[in-house]
Parts: C-alpha cells; sequence; structure tokens
C-alpha cells in the first residue's frame, strides 16, 4: 500500500505558519512524543521507580529500538543497538577495525566529512602513538584512493553540506577488495534514503536519531555491526552495559555477546521514549517512497530557484544517483540570506562558509510548502531585505 504523506504530516507537531526546512539537522516532533514522554515519567519513573528497568522494559530498550531502526537501514535484527552520542559510536567503530585489521595503519576519510567524524579519528591515531594516521581526499578521490595502506574507510554517506551521496556498494567492494573494512555514518541517510548494509556487505555503521528519525534534541546514536563481525569485534569503550553480565559486577570486562558488547554507558530513557513514538510514524513507511518522493520535491525547488533566484549557486548535485535529501546553494551572503529567510518563516539553515542548506522530508513537506518557501526565498533575493545588520550577527548555533 502506497505511503499517505498527508495522513504522515498530520503526526507531526508543526508551528502555524512555519515552512520546516531543517528536518536534516533536527526533526520536528511527532504529535504523541509529549505522551509518551509523560508515561515513561509519570507511569513509569515516578510509580516504578528503580523498578522501571525490569517491569518497564527500559534495560531492553537499546535493542528493541534498534532492531526498529534497523528496518530502515537495511540491517538483520540484532544487529544495531542504541546508546551514547554519535562520535562515541563513530570511535568505538574506528578502534575496534583497526585492531581487526593490524598490519595496515591507514583511516581513509574525506574532506567533505562532518569535522567530529574527523576529529574522532585524529584523536584515536594520537592516542595509538602516532603509528596511525587519517588520510582524507576530495570526496570524487575516494574510490581511486582505496589502497592496499587502509586499513578501513569512514565515510558519511550523504555530505553534510552539499548533500553529494557516496555509492556505498561500490565503495563497499573496492574497500573489500584492497582488504580494507568499512565504517559509514548514516547521519543524513537513515529516515531519509534507502540503506541497505547486509546487501552492500557494510562492516559496521553508525547513525545519529535526532534528524530524520525525530528523537529530539540530543536524541542517543546507533551502531551497526555485521553479524561475521559480531563475536570478533572487540570494543575500547569497554562500558559496563556492554559486558557480558553487567550486574555481576566483575572487575575484569567481559564482552558482551554480539551487539550487545557496543553498549557503553546508561542508555537515556526518556529520550528513548520520544524515540520510540517516533518510530511508531515509521512503521508504515516504504523507505523507496519517501526518497523518490524527496527527490521530486528537491528537483521542484531546485528549477524553481533556478528560475527565480539565480544568483544562488547550486552545490548539490542533479543527478538523483548522487544526492540525499536535502538541497543546498552557495552565496557570499549566505548566513544573512538564511536569517531573513527564517525571518519569513521559511526555516533551513547555513554552514560555513556559504552554504544554505534546505531539506526535504515528505513525511511533513508537501508541493505547497516548497512553493511558498521558493515565493520567500525569491522575495529576499529580489529586494535585497537580507542585507540588514540583524542579519549577518552571527548566533552561537547557525
Amino acid at each position: 500500500m502506497p505511503t499517505d504523506f498527508a495522513a504522515t504530516k498530520s503526526l507531526f507537531h508543526l508551528p502555524e505558519g512555519v515552512i520546516y526546512l531543517d528536518g536534516n539537522s533536527l526533526g520536528p516532533m511527532v504529535k504523541t512524543a509529549p505522551a509518551r514522554m509523560a508515561r515513561a515519567m509519570e507511569g513509569e519513573w515516578a510509580e516504578l521507580l528503580i523498578r522501571g528497568w525490569n517491569k518497564a522494559g527500559w534495560m531492553a530498550q537499546p535493542a528493541v529500538l534498534g532492531d526498529r531502526i534497523g528496518r530502515l537501514i537495511g540491517a538483520a535484527p540484532g544487529t544495531v543497538v542504541l546508546g551514547d552520542t554519535l562520535s562515541i559510536k563513530v570511535y568505538q567503530a574506528l578502534a575496534s577495525a583497526l585492531e581487526m585489521n593490524p598490519k595496515r595503519k591507514v583511516i581513509l576519510s574525506d574532506t567533505g566529512n562532518f569535522p567530529s567524524d574527523l576529529y574522532m579519528a585524529e584523536g584515536l591515531c594520537r592516542t595509538l602513538g602516532g603509528q596511525y594516521r587519517l588520510k582524507t581526499v576530495a570526496p570524487e578521490e575516494v574510490m581511486s584512493a582505496i589502497d592496499d595502506t587502509v586499513a578501513v574507510t569512514l565515510i558519511t554517506e550523504v555530505d553534510y553540506r552539499t548533500g553529494r551521496r557516496h555509492h556505498m556498494g561500490d565503495i563497499t567492494k573496492r574497500a573489500h577488495e584492497m582488504g580494507a573494512l568499512t565504517i559509514w555514518d548514516l547521519a543524513h541517510s537513515a529516515g531519509a534514503l534507502p540503506v541497505d548494509l547486509t546487501g552492500t556487505k557494510a562492516d559496521f555503521a553508525v547513525g545519529c536519531t535526532y534528524k530524520y528519525l525525530n528523537s529530539g534534541p540530543g536524541g542517543p546514536a546507533f551502531i551497526y555491526v555485521a553479524p561475521r563481525h559480531a563475536e570478533t569485534a572487540r570494543p575500547a569503550l569497554s562500558g559496563w552495559l556492554g559486558h557480558e553480565a553487567p550486574f555481576a559486577f566483575d572487575l575484569a570486562y567481559r564482552p558482551g555477546r554480539g551487539i550487545e558488547r557496543m553498549r557503553v554507558g546508561t542508555p537515556p530513557v526518556l529520550q528513548m521514549a520520544a524515540l520510540e513514538a517516533a518510530l511508531d510514524v515509521w512503521d508504515g513507511v516504504d523507505m523507496t517512497e519517501v526518497h523518490l518522493q524527496s527527490l521530486r520535491l528537491q528537483d521542484q525547488f531546485i528549477k524553481a530557484i533556478g528560475t527565480r533566484a539565480p544568483m544562488l549557486q547550486l552545490a548539490t548535485p542533479r543527478s538523483h544517483l548522487m544526492r540525499g535529501s536535502q538541497v543546498s546553494f552557495r552565496h557570499p551572503e549566505g548566513y544573512a540570506i538564511m536569517q531573513a529567510l527564517i525571518a519569513e518563516g521559511v526555516i533551513g539553515d547555513f554552514r560555513a562558509p556559504d552554504i544554505l542548506r534546505f531539506g526535504f522530508t515528505p513525511l511533513y513537506i508537501d508541493d505547497d510548502d516548497v512553493a511558498q518557501a521558493v515565493n520567500r526565498l525569491a522575495k529576499i533575493m529580489d529586494y535585497g531585505s537580507w542585507d540588514k545588520p540583524e542579519f549577518k550577527q552571527r548566533a552561537l548555533v547557525t
């Protein structure tokens, strides 16, 4: 049965008069989230107290919700677990992969990767005494840069600035042919486009839940480990919940079975309640339909902006095969333009040095939203209304 996008839009709280094109940065709240969080607070925490870990299923939630996310990213049951932050999960995957490939000393990434991923890689290299190094190349050079020195590739499937999409299958195949392992950052993929971790034979994947999966600000991250590595990947961050028997309180660490060993700290129960409510929206949604509809809306936006605001330079690939679920434009005054647009009720965001970003999530964005967003942006460019001091003063978060 085809996805009813008008029905899914009615499930989100969207402020009156606002067109929200920033779900690629922070997804909007589903309407059922407050009640689900209230239940976790009033019916579980308040009444059950510590008994909630058993009676309310808090301890099992990271794996239960991991399986629900797994359906959206082509992962088999029992291969995804939630917890901690995305940076922590990147570090875990990297450390495990390097230990599994000890004769290689190079981590390969690209210059379009999210800086936090690169920072975690640099920090790990320093921790390991400088014998490892991070190598970055231009996004289009990744395939040719995978050689017999590379231990692991660390690639974000969809570029956070431009929306450019890497081909997971081709890169993973090349890496395996050259004896390297792969880590895929799905921060801009999970909930945005079809992902097939099983079919592409990816080794590790990580991602966040507060963007397209709508878990709310600070929502927990997830990690995937391919079943063939589940019992051999050793977690460098040996947290007590990744222990084989956490409540035995052994002084020595013994890794848990399979994906459970990738748990680190106490799970964020209240945030997982919000995520549980959000995932209810996804249960009847087909990811291929979501991405096709997103691409259609993007095409509508790109064409209209090209006609009505040609001074904005498209930074996103035109090819559907190379595009995620966002559209980015360049302009030297991108920050001020975005602030002016937000003041007109269209929320996107800005990424330095000159990128205006717009996310197209058909679960709550439709044709009329796109048309109105184009009209307001074109008006701002026509009249130069962005050229005001209040729009040029940088806020802490852009």
